[in-house]
């Protein structure tokens, strides 16, 4: 009977690239080689000769470890961080050739995972985990110079040199001096923390060797430790066999400064979707203590959210909440007429809103459209194209508004708004049309805003209740924050009616709102489940 070929189970060789902290590296190696990893170590050839002699002190018994043959002296942005990259690799190839795996870490990562689920997620799909994205197209440069990093060489460090730096790139502008990509490469771009299989790894290596013209063409470009795997991968493996993103979680602010976690974002850590996350704080003790006696660990189950990308940046945008003093250029000389109404209903519960909306277009005849300024898929009618996306119609707002009052061929229109856009309101609201604003105030129970925060990313179906319980004062306090900043804008011919009273109190407000009739009023807040969730 012919036997039955069982894949080897993942190996990983990690690649660590460290230049401080000695006693943390000796920690980082040894926990990672005790399960049966291995690690290649490079250690800057600028820092601390006494720090290098610890390590190698510290490690020299431990089999599953070694250090790369050669030591580069590194800086930012330079070619000297890939060249260090392969000096460890080379080590790592020819020390441990039972490795499947080589996976790309600082100083500054901890695991959050335990090698049990490590090893399972590598050996679920044939893959290489590396981001890389088209250099030119992707728009993944945020800040600072772009195509100049590769048309043009660069032999000096901006950060040190900086005045040299740029009178050098100025010069080479001005004499017209750029220079050519090989032409057989698509140059991709993309985070420096891989994770590649070994067959990857060793054709890179023999790529290495075959093309000094690359090489050569890498070593004076600007960041390529950004580029330089990023597109020999997309060069010699196959589309299908490439996950273009990371197993390291990590985040930027606006600044493009990396995000630190502390003590107490440990639970946060473990729910998401990646291997390893960077940068834990040097102070955090105690998440260092927890996430060090993970990887060995058995059984663990890791419920996965993955909602730390977009809590961050909910959390870190509420402080950054945009306000305009002044009308945009386009909207300056343009008005929805005088003669019109523009009645807003504002209401955080959409569903809410579109049976009140829904009521009223039945009971008044009324055009009503629903969240138009907010929900990409908002029932308009063709207007040309400007209807088409949310960026338009928030650009091209009052157009927008003008054309569907034409369409209709009324003077007066209901349409639904979130608190959230209190710039919206304060455009219309300063337009020579008469605006009339009608707030419903909604109750929020927990369970209501544990949804939301489901539906709009902020959790996950695996997200603890610990940190629900802790988002949740948060949300609850960001809808009460877009309420106050409707109140404190006193806006005119602001209307309001609540959950919490009767249909009887909420008619006369409702009535003034849409100048009709109580009994109308009446009507529209009969529907029994408005206010259901």
């Amino acid at each position: 009977m012919e036997r039955l070929k069982v894949a080897p189970m993942a190996r990983i060789a990690f690649i660590l690239l460290c230049h401080k902290d000695p006693e943390g590296i000796i920690e980082q190696a040894q926990r990672l080689t005790a399960v049966g990893d291995y690690m290649a170590i490079h250690f800057d050839a600028r820092a601390k000769p006494a720090d290098y002699l610890k390590i190698r002190a510290a490690l020299k018994d431990n089999s599953k470890v070694v250090f790369s043959h050669r030591r580069a002296k590194c800086g930012w942005g330079e070619w000297s961080l890939v060249q260090a990259t392969l000096y460890a690799v080379q080590a790592a190839v020819a020390a441990f050739p039972r490795a499947t795996h080589f996976y790309m870490l600082s100083g500054d990562c901890m695991v959050i995972k335990s090698a049990e689920y490590a090893h399972d997620f590598l050996d679920r799909d044939e893959v290489d985990y590396i981001e890389s994205f088209d250099f030119f197209s992707s728009g993944w440069i945020k800040t600072g110079i772009k195509d100049d990093r590769l048309v043009y060489r660069h032999f000096l460090n901006e950060r040190k040199h900086k005045f040299w730096f740029y009178k050098s790139l100025q010069l080479q502008r001005k004499m017209g001096l750029t220079r050519q990509i090989p032409e057989d490469l698509q140059v991709q771009i993309g985070s420096q923390w891989w994770c590649l299989r070994r067959r990857t790894i060793e054709a890179i290596l023999d790529f290495c060797d075959q093309r000094p013209d690359v090489m050569r063409f890498f070593r004076t470009t600007w960041i390529p430790d950004e580029t330089f795997f990023q597109t020999l991968v997309r060069h010699l493996v196959p589309t299908p066999e490439i996950r273009s993103r990371t197993l390291t979680f990590l985040l930027f602010t606006d600044y493009g400064i990396p995000v630190t976690f502390y003590n107490d974002h440990y639970d946060l850590l473990l729910g998401q979707d990646f291997l390893f996350a960077r940068k834990i704080s040097p102070a955090a003790h105690e998440v260092k203590r927890r996430l060090g006696l993970l990887y060995a660990a058995k059984g663990v189950d890791f419920p996965i959210s993955n909602e730390g990308a977009t809590l961050f940046h909910f959390l870190s945008g509420r402080g950054r909440v945009g306000r305009r003093f002044a009308s945009r250029f386009w909207e300056k000389e343009s008005s929805l007429g005088r003669e019109r109404e523009l009645l807003i209903i504002i209401c955080k519960k959409w569903h809410v809103a579109k049976r009140l909306a829904d009521q009223i277009r039945q009971k008044t005849n009324i055009p009503t459209l629903e969240y138009l300024f907010h929900e990409e898929a908002a029932d308009l009618p063709d207007l040309g194209g400007i209807q088409s996306t949310l960026e338009k119609r928030t650009r091209h707002r009052r157009a927008l508004m003008r054309m569907l009052f034409d369409y209709y061929q009324t003077d007066r229109m209901v349409i639904c708004m979130d608190p959230s856009g209190i710039d919206l309101l304060e455009d219309f609201c300063g337009d020579r049309a008469q605006t009339l604003l009608l707030d419903v105030e909604c109750e929020f129970s927990d369970d209501y805003l544990i949804g939301h925060a489901k539906r709009v990313g902020l959790a996950g179906e695996q997200t603890t209740q610990d940190t629900l319980d802790r988002l949740l004062p948060t949300i609850r306090h960001d809808i009460t924050f877009e309420a106050d900043r409707i109140r404190d804008s006193e806006f005119e011919n602001h209307h309001r009616i609540r959950e919490s009273q009767s249909s009887t109190e909420n008619a006369p407000v409702l009535a003034d709102f849409l100048s009709t009739g109580t009994s109308t009023a009446q009507e529209i807040l009969a529907l029994d489940h408005l206010f259901t969730d």
